[in-house]
């Protein structure tokens, strides 16, 4: 009888595991372009984006850099993460904050978090 609770407390352990690492695995990204779009809208929420690295600068852990994503470019601020090299292909997920509206132009930066395998 003892046996059978442990299997079955193990398999439900087992299941829940597996269903957090795939909710955590679905969260979908979303272009640059719609951040920009309505940056209002997303100032300060958690956003994930992915695409190439054009432009980076880093040292010691800390670092900023650029990503386009055939959409529009983000700048990241990575602090403890570093800066990828130009070229790479990444998916950021961090904090959004809208620097400026100014006319048609955008300016945002994403305070990075986390980085995945886009």
């Amino acid at each position: 009888m003892c046996t059978r609770i442990r299997s079955r407390t193990v398999l439900l352990v087992g299941v829940v595991a597996a269903g957090a690492a795939l909710a955590s695995a679905c969260r979908g990204t979303m272009s640059i372009q719609s951040l920009l779009d309505d940056p209002g809208r997303y100032e300060g929420e958690t956003v994930r984006v992915k695409g190439e690295v054009t432009r980076a600068l880093g040292a010691l852990g800390q670092g900023a850099y650029r990503i386009n994503d055939g959409t529009g470019t983000m700048n990241v601020v990575s602090r403890g993460l570093g800066a990828p090299r130009e070229g790479a292909e990444v998916g950021v997920e961090g904090t959004f904050r809208s620097v400026f509206t100014f006319g048609d132009e955008s300016g945002a930066v994403i305070m990075e978090k986390d980085r995945f395998d886009p």
